[in-house]
């Protein structure tokens, strides 16, 4: 014996609306088994659902409902099977577009949770753990400036002697060093010999805070304070990270060693 479901029931089984399935019904893509002549209540049987649930799946392949009223009308069997195949050929094109757009948006999102980290961390200090870093002092530079960091390296691969400059080898990074009062730009050291010029930073943790050019020295006067009055670090230097925040403009990182 079948099965009957109301209109209610059969629309929450597949998904749908009441008025969806009295839709398809006007225009004879799915007709209900059964339908009252007094009420004009409709009944759905277990393959009426069968036939909705295709009709779903089709929709989602952006086929009309005119033409997927075609394909349900298919009595030849090759037919229907040629357009399962290619059916199937367009799902999986969909997935694999859904997939590429997933990754752009995990892309996205990750970009935006490094951005969500960066501006908390901007609210106060954080503590970073280091590797030991050899860095070579400019004799000349202090400050940073659109001219100086516009070929940074090019000036401490100039103030390395001839002999000597095939040893070295600088990362691509900028700093501002402080010790005694004196500020002075830096290289850090991939590949280095032995010069006067340069400072061991050593391994580490070290307090450390985001700021800008207009805030920078009191940003690093009150991590030195925190350094000395929480952590009970009196560190003989300071290290400013240049870190490029877009085109012509750039932040800081400010850096307090505190301890092995």
């Amino acid at each position: 014996m079948k099965k009957y479901f109301s209109v209610g029931e059969t629309a929450k089984a597949v998904h749908t609306t009441s008025e969806t399935l009295r839709h398809y019904d006007r225009i004879g893509l799915v007709k209900p088994s059964q339908k009252d002549e007094w009420t004009n209540y409709r009944y759905y049987t277990e393959q009426d659902i069968v036939r909705l649930n295709t009709v779903r799946a089709l929709q989602l392949m952006d086929l009309s409902l005119h033409e997927i009223k075609m394909v349900l009308e298919y009595d030849d069997l090759e037919k229907i099977i040629d357009f399962l195949v290619q059916a199937e050929k367009k799902a999986d094109e969909k997935i694999a577009a859904l997939q590429y757009s997933k990754s752009k948006i995990q892309l996205a999102k990750a970009d935006y949770e490094i951005k969500l980290q960066g501006q908390q961390k901007l609210n106060g200090t954080f503590l970073r753990d280091c590797p030991e870093r050899v860095i070579l002092l400019s004799d000349s530079l202090e400050m940073p400036t659109l001219d100086n960091l516009w070929n940074y390296l090019n000036h401490f691969y100039n103030k390395v002697t001839p002999a000597l400059k095939e040893q070295f080898l600088f990362e691509d990074l900028a700093g501002i060093y402080t010790e005694n009062g004196l500020s002075r730009l830096f290289a850090v050291c991939i590949r280095y010999a032995d010069m006067n010029e340069l400072k061991i930073l050593p391994e580490g943790k070290y307090l450390c805070a985001n700021c800008t050019e207009e805030n920078r020295k009191q940003v690093l006067n009150e991590v030195i304070h925190i350094a000395r009055t929480k952590y009970g670090a009196e560190s003989a230097f300071a290290v400013q990270l240049i870190v490029v925040s877009g085109i012509l403009h750039w932040d800081y990182e400010v850096q307090v060693y505190i301890d092995k």
